[in-house]
């Protein structure tokens, strides 16, 4: 593995992050700028870049899964309040299944837990199902049992949305709620695809919690530089400094995880990619919510209120953390395909 980035890629994430940083919420407040988050979405619309693992002419995506998840740190690290990781992952399925991609805003259902995807059968949800990242969306794709066939298909959303993370609402999908076929889908799902999906979705998620993570700690820092207590900033404390040098390090090592996890969805075969994403995506999940914490602690007693920033990071870390498997779940899978690995001679 390469872990250079080409200059395209380069750019590609400069990119992102100057949107960002001209478009994204600088406060809590702006989270209720409508006009603020429109002109965001408008941008990334523009840009293209939730359409990024849309089949190609060849079927093949137009983007690694490397350039996908660069996109998707930059937008944590931001607290972008725009919907991507909900219509990345669509974006997949349907590669997946070989239907064209969407003409409006879309996202995907996963299961109560959010530990997978969520299933259809005979037309209808047989459970309570949570649309992620809906904000705007029309329908969410579920996976569906029509008959005999095992595809792709859509519910369509309420716009009623909730949720912890305050950046990428969602939206709860009753029981019995109808789910139509997808349409344009040339080929059932097989459970291949879905380990490729899912590889894609832990390392998408991972790369988000590194940006939250870069996000939260350069808040913290800049905190701890201004901050005066007993005629000193407190950054000079070394209690202070050992805390964010630990936080650094839980950062840095996660990115590096989280950037061979992105590699690995096209680089390596299922078994392996998928190892690579769970593990990463432990690593991340239990490094971002200790740091999003330091943050707090980082902040004092106005780490806690509702105008710092740092409990929207630690929000969005939360939701990221429990897409597709928690710490948990994600050591499970390592386990399962490390025995499977021993079984059959491999080390």
């Amino acid at each position: 593995m390469d872990v250079r980035l080409s200059a395209e890629q380069l750019a590609l994430r400069d990119a992102v992050a100057k949107a960002v940083a001209r478009l994204g919420p600088s406060t809590v407040a702006d989270l209720d700028d409508a006009e603020r988050r429109a002109k965001l979405d408008a941008a990334v619309a523009a840009a293209g870049w939730r359409e990024l693992r849309s089949a190609s002419d060849s079927g093949e995506p137009w983007a690694s899964a490397v350039e996908v998840a660069l996109v998707a740190a930059e937008l944590g690290q931001g607290l972008a309040d725009t919907p991507f990781l909900g219509p990345s992952l669509a974006a997949e399925l349907r590669r997946h299944v070989g239907a064209p991609p969407a003409t409006e805003p879309e996202t995907v259902a996963l299961m109560d837990d959010l530990s997978g995807l969520g299933t259809g059968i005979d037309s209808e949800l047989p459970s309570m199902l949570v649309a992620i990242d809906a904000l705007g969306a029309r329908h969410a794709l579920v996976l569906a049992h029509f008959g005999f066939q095992y595809g792709v298909g859509t519910v369509e959303l309420s716009d009623e949305v909730e949720g912890t993370d305050l950046t990428r609402p969602s939206v709860l999908l009753p029981a019995d709620s109808r789910v139509t076929p997808l349409d344009g889908q040339d080929r059932e799902v097989d459970d291949g695809e879905l380990e490729r999906w899912d590889s894609f979705g832990l390392a998408l998620t991972c790369a988000d919690l590194v940006g939250v993570m870069r996000g939260v700690l350069a808040l913290a820092t800049t905190y701890a530089k201004d901050r005066r207590q007993y005629g000193a900033t407190i950054g000079s404390f070394q209690a202070v400094q050992h805390l964010l040098a630990d936080a650094h390090v839980l950062m840095e090592g996660s990115a590096s995880i989280a950037l061979h996890a992105a590699w690995a969805v096209d680089a390596l075969d299922l078994s392996e990619s998928l190892v690579a994403a769970s593990a990463a995506k432990a690593y991340c999940t239990r490094s971002a919510r200790i740091v999003c914490e330091t943050a707090i602690q980082v902040h004092g007693g106005i780490g806690n209120t509702w105008d710092c920033l740092a409990h929207v990071y630690l929000r969005r870390a939360l939701l990221s953390g429990e897409v597709l498997g928690g710490v948990g779940a994600s050591l499970d899978r390592v386990m399962h395909y490390h025995a499977i690995g021993v079984t059959n001679g491999f080390r």
